[in-house]
C-alpha cells in the first residue's frame, strides 16, 4: 500500500504584527485551504490543530479551538505541540489517520500571535526546561546562541559576514514576491552591514523577526482525490519526525542547554542530517532528486548549515554553493523560494505549514515570479525543542 496522501488544499494567512488572536490567523488560512481544496468543512472528517503556547488554554488545544471557530461538525479533533515542528506533526499526525482509514479527509491549521522581541520560555519558573536553564544559567538568549553558531561556522568552515549577507539578500528577494510575506522589500548586502549588530557576528538583518500568521493544508486519500477530480494531486510522501540517537547522534549548538552528550566522541551525523536521511530514506530520494527545499533559516547562517545536512553539499561547503548561486532561483537547488523565514518571520506552530503550501504552490506551477521550473519534488526541514525535528518530502 502506497504511503502518499494527497494535498488537496493549502492556504494562509498573511504574516505581520496585525493586533489579533492566533485563531483568527488560522480561521482565515483553512478556510482559503478548504476553497483551494474545493471541499466544505462539513465534509472534513478530521482536523489537527498545532498548538501554541502563547495562545492561552484555546492554545494548547489548538484541535479543538479551530473545529469550534469554524463550526462543530462532529469531525475527529487532534492537538499537536512540537515547538517548531507542530505543523510538521500534525502532517504526520493528519496522515496515520488517512492511512489507518479513520478519515478521508483532514485538515491541518496552524497559527500564532507572536510576542515583539525574542521568544521567552513560557509558564514562568520552569527549571525542567531548556530554554528557561539557558536564560537563567547561561543568560543565552536565542540571538546569543544563534550568534555562537554564526562564530562557529565562521572558525570551522571559514564563512564570512558577506556570505551570511547574502542569504538575506537572497531571501529578501524571494519575499519580495510573495503577497503572505512580512518583508516583500529587497535589501542590499550593504544593507544588511550596516543594520545593528544584535549578538556578534550577526546583525538585525541576520536573524528573524517574530510575527503572527497562520496556514492551513487538506490533505485526502488518493483514492479520494481521484474521486474529486484531481487526478495528479501534489503528495505527502514522507514525514520525518525522528528524535536523536545517543550517542550517534547529538543535538547540535544551538541547543546548548539540551546537548547531554557533549562529552561523547564527535557525532556520525548531526541531529538535523538524521531528520532529513530518514525523509530520504521514507521517499526512496535523495538530495540529487530534489527540484527546491524550504529550510528553517532562524538565521543566514543557519540557512548555510541546512545546506549540509541536506546533503545538498559536503561539510564546509555550504559557502561555495551558496556564492555559486546554486540555491538561488535558476540555480541546480533553490532554497527558501518562498522568502524563508527571513521574509516572514518566526509564527510558531504555522511555520512548518507554510513551507508545504511553498511546496505545494510550486510543484503545481502556480509560484507566480517565484517559480521553480519544472519542479517536481521538494522537501522542508526545521528543529524545534527537545530534539522535535521535521522534514516533510512532497512530491507531483
Amino acid at each position: 500500500m502506497t504511503a502518499d496522501v494527497a494535498v488537496l488544499g493549502v492556504g494562509m494567512h498573511p504574516w505581520g504584527k496585525w493586533g489579533h488572536g492566533f485563531v483568527r490567523y488560522g480561521v482565515t488560512a483553512a478556510r482559503a485551504a478548504l476553497a483551494d481544496a474545493g471541499v466544505e468543512w462539513r465534509d472534513v472528517g478530521s482536523i489537527v490543530g498545532a498548538d501554541t503556547v502563547r495562545g492561552g488554554y484555546p492554545g494548547h488545544v489548538a484541535g479543538a479551538t479551530f473545529a469550534k471557530a469554524l463550526g462543530w461538525q462532529g469531525a475527529r479533533v487532534t492537538s499537536v505541540y512540537a515547538a517548531c515542528a507542530s505543523g510538521a506533526q500534525a502532517i504526520g499526525a493528519a496522515r496515520a489517520q488517512i492511512l489507518a482509514g479513520l478519515a478521508d479527509v483532514v485538515l491541518v491549521v496552524g497559527a500564532d500571535a507572536a510576542p515583539k522581541g525574542f521568544f521567552r520560555p513560557a509558564g514562568g519558573e520552569r527549571p525542567d526546561d531548556p530554554d528557561w536553564l539557558r536564560f537563567r544559567l547561561l543568560g543565552a538568549t536565542n540571538p546569543t546562541y544563534f550568534g555562537l553558531y554564526a562564530r562557529r561556522r565562521m572558525a570551522v568552515h571559514g564563512d564570512t559576514l558577506e556570505d551570511f549577507a547574502q542569504v538575506k539578500v537572497k531571501n529578501a528577494a524571494m519575499g519580495a514576491l510573495n503577497p503572505y510575506a512580512r518583508y516583500r522589500k529587497r535589501v542590499t548586502a550593504e544593507e544588511v552591514a550596516a543594520s545593528a549588530p544584535v549578538a556578534d557576528p550577526l546583525r538585525l538583518l541576520d536573524i528573524c523577526a517574530t510575527s503572527d500568521g497562520g496556514a492551513a493544508v487538506v490533505l485526502s486519500s488518493l483514492e479520494f482525490a481521484r474521486r474529486h477530480g484531481a487526478a495528479r494531486p501534489v503528495r505527502v510522501r514522507a514525514v520525518s519526525t525522528v528524535t536523536p540517537r545517543f550517542p550517534n547522534t547529538v543535538l547540535d549548538l544551538p541547543d546548548i542547554a539540551t546537548d547531554s552528550a557533549a562529552a561523547v566522541a564527535p557525532a556520525e551525523v548531526t541531529f538535523r542530517a538524521s531528520i532529513a536521511r530518514a525523509a530520504y530514506e521514507e521517499a526512496g530520494i535523495g538530495p540529487g532528486d530534489l527540484s527546491l527545499a524550504e529550510v528553517y533559516d532562524l538565521t543566514t547562517a543557519l540557512e548555510l548549515q541546512w545546506y549540509e545536512d541536506l546533503g545538498l553539499c559536503g561539510e564546509g561547503e555550504a559557502a561555495k554553493l551558496l556564492r555559486e548561486g546554486a540555491t538561488a532561483p535558476g540555480g541546480r537547488i533553490p532554497v527558501n523560494t518562498s522568502g524563508g523565514l527571513a521574509s516572514f518571520g518566526e509564527a510558531v506552530p504555522a511555520q512548518a505549514l507554510a513551507q508545504v503550501c511553498e511546496l505545494t504552490w510550486q510543484l503545481r506551477g502556480r509560484a507566480g515570479g517565484r517559480q521553480v521550473p519544472g519542479a517536481r519534488v521538494g522537501i522542508t526541514a526545521n528543529q524545534g525543542l527537545f530534539g522535535h525535528g521535521s522534514s516533510v518530502v512532497a512530491v507531483v
